[in-house]
């Protein structure tokens, strides 16, 4: 080992003589001797790596106090750096110099000179020297074609060696060290946007090394993601996956980048609300538990928070079907059980309300409705069901497949029978989960008493608006209905508009008479929007009734645009629904680790 670092001291005089003629000449000659002598320097800098890897910086500045002048040279010569695997060798030799503990300002000062020249290597490289133009001109290449073709090619390289470190596994001879895989990561922060860096960026990202803690910079992590939800790059999937599994702040902020477009975006359209979802890949990288336990929690998070705001609530289902339907593209056979996405629910009930109803007869629609509404009562009301939680957690994994409530209301209003209690219940519980059994029950009542009058109607040969009006109305003799129960019961109103003969006639007078204010129009269009979204998602035939909802939709979108700013600043100081920017607020304060000033 003496004897080989006594041969490497007198090569390295001999080759700082080099770089420093190389460097001060211009001419034909110098540029033929740089070249001839390119396969031994390469071999010089491998044998350089194998003394500097054995040593920490301080020691390799004591030992070869000229050594940033070597390095400095090698790195600007652009025939040095065109050559084989010569950049790359360098790259490890420049990552020896860095302290990974800087203790004072010499060595913080030693590292940035250091990570400066790692950047120069893997960047877009930009020389104006004479000896490069006419060497480029020889080759008979445009500077830009040179320099990108080099850059590829070392990209290439890099990500060759991470895999081939990947495949070595414990082979710790021939594995990168984690070290460098490091350093590479710090190196590549400013450069993730550049399109011939994403080659490397992925291996990064997809690389698994052996090491018990991660090793990849945070930094890294933190660019990669931003880059991505900006667009500024596109990743492949399995790349974003590896990406949010690794580093949970990066997961976090594409939710709430999400939660961001959603809030944002015009309210009412469930098909632009898919539309993100999808282009997010939060649906598709829930297939992995972890990413949807954190994914669900926020959304959680975002429904106490708001209150149950009608976008956070829409988008929780609209998720839940692009989650299912991701789930079932990837895995034939379940790869994890649902008991890892639901832990805290009852297994039967999950199984129940993963059926598609698309897959079950709709004149057999009943037979599940009844078994999901007697399984929540049951744990509702029981209390020795406490592990699978309480009445709102429950209701939470309801309306993950609100669907479900949505097709029992339909079953109520077009049914010539008795209103079954189950689907009563299902409907109270869907709408106000937090009520006592006392206030349910009351509930039931009242909307089993407008189902009755519904009925009447569906039978009398002519229907008003008026009449349809008196169907809701409120008894005298009973306490006012509280707001859940009301908003059900113009649910109920305008499922029979949409499916009763007489109602297509009467609607538009109905729904002007049901929406006075911008609120009431929002919760309606919001009804109309998810009725069209289930019924194409189910492929049911109504052409008729699919015919009145788009036109009522239309119609009241319209309307709600067309009315005076200073209108809806009014309504909304008397209680309309939130800004956009305060919902925003209170998620973010909801599913943040530090509260907002």
């Amino acid at each position: 080992m003496a004897q080989d670092s006594v041969g490497f001291s007198s090569d390295y005089q001999f080759w700082m003589q080099k770089l420093s003629l190389w460097d001060q000449a211009s001419t034909l000659e110098t540029q033929k001797d740089t070249c001839l002598h390119l396969p031994r320097f390469q071999e010089f800098l491998r044998q350089m790596y194998e003394v500097l890897k054995e040593m920490d910086s301080n020691m390799i500045i004591e030992r070869f106090p000229t050594i940033g002048q070597l390095l400095a040279k090698t790195c600007w010569n652009p025939f040095i750096l065109a050559f084989d695997e010569s950049q790359k060798i360098l790259l490890w030799c420049l990552c020896c110099l860095i302290n990974k503990e800087p203790q004072n300002s010499e060595e913080l000062k030693l590292n940035s000179w250091t990570r400066g020249l790692l950047s120069h290597v893997l960047s877009a490289f930009k020389f104006d020297t004479k000896e490069v133009g006419l060497f480029i001109q020889g080759l008979g290449y445009a500077p830009a074609d040179y320099y990108s073709g080099l850059l590829k090619n070392m990209v290439l390289s890099l990500v060759s060696e991470l895999r081939e470190n990947h495949l070595n596994g414990f082979n710790t001879q021939r594995r990168m060290a984690p070290e460098k895989i490091r350093f590479l990561s710090r190196v590549c922060v400013p450069l993730v946007t550049l399109p011939d860096i994403q080659p490397l960026v992925e291996a990064l990202l997809t690389y698994h090394g052996h090491e018990p803690q991660e090793v990849l910079w945070p930094e890294f992590f933190d660019a990669v993601n931003e880059a991505f939800l900006l667009k500024k790059i596109s990743l492949p999937t399995s790349a974003v996956i590896c990406l949010w599994l690794r580093h949970l702040p990066s997961l976090e902020k594409a939710t709430l980048h999400l939660f961001e477009k959603l809030i944002s975006s015009e309210r009412n359209f469930l098909r632009r609300i898919e539309c993100f979802l999808k282009d997010s890949l939060l649906p598709e990288a829930a297939c992995y538990p972890a990413i949807f336990r954190i994914v669900d929690e926020m959304f959680r998070y975002a429904l106490l928070e708001t209150d149950g705001a009608p976008e956070v609530l829409a988008a929780i289902q609209v998720f839940t079907w692009c989650f299912v339907e991701a789930l079932e593209k990837q895995n034939k056979q379940l790869k994890f059980t649902l008991k890892t996405y639901f832990p805290y629910a009852s297994p039967s009930l999950v199984m129940v309300l993963l059926q598609h109803p698309k897959d079950i007869p709709q004149k057999l629609w009943h037979q599940p409705l009844k078994h999901i509404s007697e399984m929540l009562r049951e744990i509702v009301e029981d209390q020795t069901h406490g592990s699978y939680g309480g009445p709102f957690e429950c209701w939470f994994l309801f309306i993950h497949f609100g669907g479900w409530a949505d097709i029992a209301a339909e079953q109520l209003v077009m049914s010539e029978a008795e209103p079954p209690e189950a689907l009563l219940w299902l409907l109270a519980f869907s709408h106000s989960p937090r009520d006592r059994s006392q206030q349910r029950a009351q509930t039931m009542v009242e909307v089993k008493a407008v189902l009755s009058h519904l009925k009447k109607l569906l039978r009398s040969p002519t229907l008003s608006a008026r009449d349809l009006q008196a169907a809701a109305a409120e008894s005298q003799d009973r306490d006012p209905r509280p707001p859940s129960c009301q908003q059900l019961i113009r649910h109920l109103l305008l499922n029979f508009l949409l499916w009763a003969p007489g109602g297509h006639a009467i609607a538009r007078e109905v729904i002007t008479l049901m929406a006075p204010t911008d609120d009431l129009s929002h919760e309606i269009a919001g009804f109309l929007d998810q009725t069209l979204y289930r019924w194409d998602r189910l492929c049911l035939e109504a052409p008729r009734s699919r015919k009145l909802a788009r036109e009522l939709l239309a119609e009241l979108h319209a309307h709600i645009q067309d009315r005076p700013a200073a209108h809806g600043a009014a309504v909304h100081a008397a209680g309309s629904p939130r800004s956009r920017d305060e919902t925003m607020r209170l998620i973010r304060r909801g599913t943040s680790s530090e509260d907002e000033p």
